[in-house]
């Protein structure tokens, strides 16, 4: 199976799925750990997927996407952004309404918490 089939089979068949370095209890890298902090607190149930283990993945997801860097969030087969879109979706409160509008259960307060402690 190729490294494009592979992500395109792992979007599909996940409601949130992050390529990330690292792992989401163990991030490689800043933005990684930031992205995965945010979904951690507000309890979403997301695939991690760590591209430093294949060099394939990790040159296949920027294509798959045509966005340069890692990390990367999808929602429900959906490519969402990378960590400055994801922060600011959080802050916001458009990663929320993206949640509720796509059906994936994450925890309201936390979410709200998050914003009130970057206010």
């Amino acid at each position: 199976m190729s490294a494009q089939d592979q992500i395109k089979q792992t979007v599909e068949s996940n409601d949130v799925v992050l390529f990330m370095k690292g792992n989401k209890s163990m991030p490689q890298c800043g933005f990684s750990s930031r992205v995965a902090g945010v979904l951690n607190y507000m309890g979403v149930d997301f695939r991690d997927v760590n591209v430093l283990e294949d060099e394939g993945i990790r040159q296949g997801i920027k294509d798959f996407s045509d966005w340069p860097t890692i990390p990367q969030l999808y929602v429900k087969g959906e490519f969402v952004g990378g960590c400055d879109i994801i922060t600011e979706m959080t802050l916001s409160g458009e990663l929320d309404q993206l949640f509720d509008a796509k059906g994936v259960t994450y925890n309201k307060d936390a979410a709200e918490k998050i914003r009130e402690a970057n206010a």
